[in-house]
């Protein structure tokens, strides 16, 4: 793989798709300011004071137009940003020629291969002889994971000379981010060491990096603080709930163009990511059935009129099959085999092995239709019946379509920012040690406050005394610390 980096007039590293998109990711990203007032506010809050003034920031986080006004944000607060995405289907490419004419070095273009994706991964991270980022903005975990593992493997080496062997794991992406490290220890055997020591800390978007982050807490390998964003409550409702309501029909409707009304809809897993999906089909009139582990999750979708039942007991049954779950192994291809013809298979979680697409890819005779970039008809030769795949099984909300809207992303991003402003706040008090972290209440309350005002509301004031009737201080925070909902 040959890829270089380019330059613009002015010395910014990045490489996209398509410079002569810029103006156009221009005109959208002045339309998504409006529509994301947390964002704004931070910027007129912080702004002249430059908080972020000497910090650079390496974000791995979808680059879409809502993620541009974060980048914005970040550089309007003084940080110096490099970005990569972190899915090969999710970056709009207006959004990447925008930014790395006008803010931020960046490295991403939609259809990215997976070599591709993590040479974008690593050119984010490389400033130079300095030793790397400061700050992470992670979704997912990947540049996390990517460190974590170059440090592993650079302690091995100085030890006992061994390099990295990608013969050693058969999944074909972790091949590569051996090989990117195997390689870079032949020419820099401390890189990552170097990124390790002047790392302050990360903050991560999702569930998927949430996980990796509190195993690595738990098994003592966690190498700096981390902020868990995703558990925010002005995250996790309106991010996972309220995003997916607009994003999952909106996907469906332009990779297949499927009425869903009077289909019969699988949604696999109801945390919120789930009951957003399953609100969206049932609003469009679909029937919907749920497939949870969990015993609350089940009441609560039973309390929403839904039915909670195996997904052996359906599979044959339904058209739309939607995995939402953050875990592996949902949807294999023995059960493909079983669905009716041209039943959409899809995933709108952060990863790739929800859906078995290597069991599908390798499946003998199988025969791949590909109807347009992301919609794909895999055809089993024995019945000659086919599935619709939609985003190779990877999140279809950004691959098939645009992702959540301004305002939503909005209150993720704020979290971001808060997060990042937090972290490099308190640098040098050791407030936030090799642990995972949420944000407090206070500042989980900061962020819905910073929004309000684009919406007309006022909120109440506490008087003294019902201050002191409820034992809440008159500016908050208003909820415990484990308050989510």
């Amino acid at each position: 793989m040959s890829l270089l980096v380019e330059k613009t007039s002015s010395g910014r590293e990045y490489k996209v798709k398509d410079m002569s998109q810029a103006d156009f990711g221009r005109l959208e990203i002045d339309l998504a300011e409006v529509e994301m007032p947390g964002l704004m506010s931070c910027r007129a809050e912080f702004g002249s004071s430059q908080p972020f003034k000497g910090a650079k920031i390496t974000g791995s986080l979808h680059m879409t137009i809502q993620t541009a006004v974060l980048i914005e944000t970040l550089t309007a607060l003084g940080a110096e940003v490099r970005w990569c995405s972190c899915n090969i289907f999710s970056t709009q490419d207006h959004a990447a020629a925008a930014i790395a004419r006008d803010s931020a070095a960046v490295f991403a273009w939609k259809g990215e291969t997976l070599q591709e994706y993590w040479w974008c991964t690593e050119r984010s991270l490389d400033w130079g002889p300095d030793g790397g980022p400061d700050l992470i903005v992670d979704d997912g975990g990947d540049a996390t994971l990517l460190i974590h593992e170059g440090v592993k493997a650079e302690e091995e080496y100085e030890k006992t000379g061994k390099l990295p062997d990608p013969a050693t794991t058969d999944n074909a992406e972790f091949q590569i981010v051996l090989t990117i490290i195997r390689d870079g220890l032949k020419t820099d055997p401390k890189k990552y060491s170097r990124m390790k020591q002047r790392l302050v800390g990360v903050s991560e978007e999702t569930t998927t990096g949430v996980k990796r982050l509190y195993q690595m807490q738990a098994n003592g390998t966690l190498l700096f603080p981390a902020i868990n964003v995703n558990d925010s409550v002005t995250k996790s409702k309106f991010d996972n709930l309220y995003g997916c309501c607009h994003s999952l029909p909106d996907g469906l409707m332009r990779a297949t163009d499927v009425m869903i009304a009077g289909k019969t809809a699988v949604v696999c897993g109801y945390g919120d990511v789930g009951k957003g999906c399953a609100s969206a089909l049932k609003k469009a009139s679909a029937r919907v059935i749920v497939t949870e582990i969990d015993p609350i999750c089940a009441l609560q979708a039973i309390m929403e009129g839904l039915q909670v039942l195996p997904l052996e007991d359906v599979v044959s049954e339904a058209d739309i099959f939607v995995t939402t779950t953050g875990n592996k192994d949902i949807i294999m291809v023995g059960d493909m085999r079983k669905m009716k013809n041209n039943a959409i298979v899809c995933n709108i979680g952060h990863f790739d092995n929800e859906i078995d697409m290597q069991g599908l890819e390798t499946f003998p005779g199988v025969k791949r239709i590909t109807i347009k970039p992301q919609t794909d008809r895999w055809v089993f030769p024995d019945t000659q019946s086919g599935v619709i795949i939609l985003a190779e099984g990877r999140l279809m909300n950004l691959g098939c379509a645009t992702g959540h809207p301004s305002f939503v992303m909005s209150c993720s991003f704020t979290n971001q920012v808060i997060a990042q402003l937090e972290l490099w706040k308190e640098k040098d008090t050791g407030k936030y040690e090799k642990k995972v972290y949420v944000l407090p209440k206070h500042l989980d309350e900061k962020v819905a406050a910073l929004h309000l005002g684009k919406l007309g509301a006022r909120i109440t004031k506490l008087s003294k005394d019902q201050s002191d009737y409820l034992s809440i201080p008159i500016e908050g925070p208003y909820k415990p610390p484990l308050y989510r909902y």
